[in-house]
């Protein structure tokens, strides 16, 4: 989580975790989970996730600690404690490939004015300002952390909207940029393939109107956009990424030295964008088109 940002997780998370046989299909649904997984979670649901940085008067428990690496990973439940009274409220998760972020216990917290003045509503118009882009690279030369999360969980979509069939990616940035990502996923485009397009605030809607559409999420709310009464099949992408894919143009803070005054992309990795595969999995089973019989084999995916 971005400082001074926080999200609502409606689906429930964390322990207590049961298996997929003790669960059964039509309860895993009522989860939110709609493939085998090793998992189900069966923790509260509308947890708020702030950064970790934002939390305040709070203390690590002990023997709540545990992590894979140099961090925690909130394995065995909430793992901060109110300072005053010691109750736990809170799972701090921050150890080595994870996303860091603070989640509140919904029945342990209560909501309180700030006495501060709201910011301005983000919305679809932002998405055309420059700031509003996330660059592929990160300062560093690597790939961007978000674009691995984004493209991981991209694919799971097009899995679903077209029951597993190959999708010809536009050229420019799309095919350049998720190519691999898809192969990863899908088949070889060839005969038959479905067509994909950019489409969103700002530009131009695609006529004749392609078999899938690659469409940004609200910046506040996460809904995807969708052209007036459109009912056809889109892949949600997050804002920043999607932002950057139609308006490609040097955004990285780090100015080009010696040459230039204004700013340059560092050199792209030698390896190709790799999504996450976690992410695919988690979007995947959560999907609940999922269950239909020509996706058979990519649910096995999901554990």
């Amino acid at each position: 989580m971005a400082p001074a940002t926080y999200a609502v997780d409606p689906l429930p998370a964390g322990p207590p975790w049961r298996s997929w046989e003790e669960v059964g299909e039509e309860a895993a649904a009522l989860q939110g989970v709609h493939a085998p997984v090793r998992s189900v979670p069966f923790g509260a649901r509308n947890r708020i996730v702030v950064a970790p940085g934002d939390s305040r008067s709070m203390t690590l428990i002990p023997d709540k600690c545990e992590g894979y690496c140099r961090g925690v990973d909130g394995r065995n439940g909430p793992n901060l404690a109110c300072e005053g009274c010691g109750q736990a409220v809170a799972t701090r998760v921050d150890d080595c490939g994870q996303w860091q972020a603070v989640r509140l216990e919904p029945d342990a917290v209560g909501r309180r004015p700030s006495a501060l003045p709201a910011g301005p509503t983000p919305g679809w118009d932002d998405l055309e300002r420059a700031e509003h882009r996330v660059p592929p690279v990160e300062p560093d030369g690597s790939w961007s952390r978000r674009w691995e999360a984004a493209v991981g969980v991209a694919p799971a979509h097009p899995v679903v909207a077209t029951e597993g069939r190959p999708v010809a990616l536009p050229s420019g940035p799309v095919a350049e940029l998720l190519g691999h990502a898809v192969g990863r996923y899908l088949p070889a485009a060839g005969p038959g393939a479905r067509s994909l397009a950019l489409a969103g605030p700002g530009i131009r809607a695609p006529r004749p109107r392609p078999d899938v559409l690659l469409v940004p999420r609200h910046p506040l709310t996460g809904a995807s956009w969708r052209p007036p009464g459109d009912e056809g099949a889109v892949v949600p992408m997050d804002s920043g990424v999607w932002a950057y894919l139609v308006h490609p143009g040097e955004t990285s803070p780090m100015p080009a030295t010696g040459v230039r005054d204004d700013y340059a992309l560092p050199p792209r990795p030698w390896y190709p964008l790799t999504p996450h595969h976690r992410a695919f999995a988690h979007t995947l089973a959560r999907l609940p088109a999922v269950r239909l019989p020509g996706l058979r084999g990519f649910r096995d995916a999901c554990r």
